[in-house]
């Protein structure tokens, strides 16, 4: 078959990876051309996917950085103190308050002018990745972007087009599938895990369920007894990075935490003075190959996520490495997780809990979390998901649900 991959175009696709999606699009697309498809990823300039042709869209990541999706407001936003100058000593309280108030608005305005600019280039950016599609014949056109004008204009392009939601239900998504869902040519609907199709399917339709499961057979993998903990994902509040540490250091153990500051004020205000607790290093995003190195060393993966984790493709992976998870208990991370067998869900917020667990991870059987990664994460069973319901596409225009 001949794929289309529409990526996220707010990042580039390459080490290290930004993101789960874009890692599983780079996983998606090496994975599909090593059965014999000829697959174009279009995605965002300096992108590379080894083995996999990419199509330059000429999006600038920079551009398109207002667009970012954000499970929780940034740090800071809406706070007319973080911006408001100091009041002179003589001045009033009222006009103090007018100061914080026009400083307040003065900020408000320039981050909507920002996010106007970035939604804008946005819509220029797949228009022109659509039009370069249009170019050529594909049986079957795959988008991973989470953005309005992706879904939206996809409605024009000639072959059958499949949608992957990778993040939680979101009100402007939802109106333009629906919107597209009534079109000529209505495209399927895919979520990344059980949980998460139930919440879209409470606003829309769901037609698949296809989880971003991981290369089990290049991830490295130890039997032996690791050390210390690991805490991987973007640093912001939704993925739990301060709370990892402080699991950490009531359990006693050393922590390594890898990521990139995706909320700037989150990791000055929170990640910043837990450097000076003894045991914490954190580290700059790395390629994948050196974090599940890491991974494989660790006693276990910290994921005590904030929000309803879509899918939880770090604990796929530190399973693969041989490595117990102990998490909340939130989102796809209940079908991830074996609890008991390769890790421990607690409560969501309840720290002293996931410090208990840690603790408990030590009589955990490393060998049995390899083979559940092995049996039920494993990246072929997603690319069998995948080729049917491409298959069912490329035969009809249209495919039956496909439940993984």
């Amino acid at each position: 078959m001949k794929i289309a991959i529409m990526a996220p175009l707010v990042t580039a696709i390459g080490e290290p990876q930004l993101g789960g999606s874009q890692a599983f699009v780079s996983d998606l697309a090496r994975g599909l051309a090593a059965r014999g498809h000829e697959v174009h990823v279009y995605a965002a300039s300096g992108s590379e996917i080894p083995g996999v042709r990419v199509i330059d869209t000429g999006a600038d990541p920079v551009a398109l950085a207002g667009t970012l999706y954000r499970a929780i407001a940034p740090a800071g936003t809406g706070s007319a103190a973080a911006f408001a100058p100091a009041a002179p000593r003589a001045s009033s309280a009222a006009s103090s308050r007018a100061s914080s108030a026009a400083s307040s608005r003065a900020s408000s305005d320039a981050s909507s002018e920002v996010a106007e600019a970035a939604f804008a280039a946005a819509e220029t950016a797949f228009a022109a990745a659509y039009a370069s599609m249009r170019a050529s014949r594909y049986d079957v056109i795959h988008n991973h972007a989470f953005d309005v004008p992706a879904i939206r204009l996809a409605t024009a392009l000639p072959a059958p087009v499949l949608h992957t939601l990778h993040l939680p239900p979101d009100g402007p998504v939802t109106t333009a599938l629906d919107t597209a869902g009534r079109s000529g040519s209505p495209p399927l609907v895919a979520t990344v895990s059980g949980f998460q199709a139930t919440a879209w399917r409470r606003v829309t339709r769901v037609d698949a369920i296809l989880p971003p499961y991981v290369p089990t057979r290049v991830i490295p993998w130890s039997a032996a007894a690791g050390s210390g903990a690991v805490f991987a994902g973007r640093l912001s509040p939704e993925k739990g990075a301060a709370e990892a540490i402080d699991i950490a250091a009531a359990a006693r153990l050393p922590i390594d935490v890898y990521g990139d500051p995706y909320d700037a004020g989150y990791a000055r205000d929170q990640i910043g003075p837990r450097l000076a607790l003894p045991g914490v290093t954190v580290h700059q995003a790395v390629a994948r190959a050196s974090l599940w190195a890491a991974m494989a060393k660790a006693a276990v993966v910290l994921n005590p996520v904030s929000w309803d984790e879509p899918f939880g493709m770090a604990a796929a992976e530190a399973q693969a490495c041989g490595t117990p998870v102990v998490a909340f208990r939130r989102g796809g991370l209940s079908e991830v997780i074996a609890d008991g067998l390769t890790g421990f869900l607690v409560r969501p917020g309840d720290l002293r809990a996931a410090a208990d667990a840690v603790v408990r991870t030590a009589a955990i059987s490393r060998p049995a979390c390899r083979r559940h990664a092995e049996r039920h994460l494993d990246l072929e069973q997603s690319l069998d998901a995948h080729e049917r319901v491409y298959r069912r596409m490329a035969g009809t225009g249209t495919a039956e649900a496909d439940h993984g």
